[in-house]
This record gives C-alpha cells, sequence and structure tokens, in this order.
C-alpha cells in the first residue's frame, strides 16, 4: 500500500492546503466537492506537490513537518523543487 502527502492551492482563495490520503484522486474529489472541512470555501484546488510513503505513519510524520513550518516559502520551495 502507498500513502501521500500532498500540497494543493486554490486560486481564487490563493491559499494551499496539506494533507495526506492513501488514495489521491478520491480526495481531490472530495476537496474539490466542498466534502473537506477546510477546503469547501472553494472547488478549484490543483494538486501542486506530492510524496509517498510505505505507511500511513511516515505519511503523517512528513505532514505534520511541513504543517510545523508555518511557511507558505517552505510550501513553494518544495513545490519549485518538483518543477525544476
Amino acid at each position: 500500500m502507498e500513502f501521500f502527502v500532498y500540497i494543493i492551492y486554490s486560486e481564487s482563495v490563493d491559499r494551499y492546503y496539506v494533507g495526506h490520503c492513501q488514495n489521491l484522486e478520491d480526495r481531490m474529489g472530495r476537496h474539490n466537492g466542498g466534502r473537506s472541512k477546510y477546503t469547501k470555501m472553494a472547488t478549484d484546488w490543483e494538486e501542486k506537490y506530492t510524496e509517498s510513503f510505505s505507511t500511513r505513519g511516515e505519511a503523517m510524520i512528513r505532514e505534520r513537518e511541513i504543517k510545523k513550518k508555518k511557511s507558505r516559502k517552505y510550501i513553494e520551495f518544495l513545490i519549485a523543487k518538483v518543477k525544476g
């Protein structure tokens, strides 16, 4: 099984969201369908960054690392690194 940490972005609210899941396609559907508490204010979320892990625990630890930084610059650095 594979778990993902992902960063999505909404242009309409100019906001990033960091999360983790097992099924990225399903999770994106929930974000854009207004069925997620923290992202329901927009319906134009786009996947910008992902990392994969073999366990949910590893994914949760990485999600917390990213969120603890509370830094838009760090998030944009990760995204730029992938596009690099």
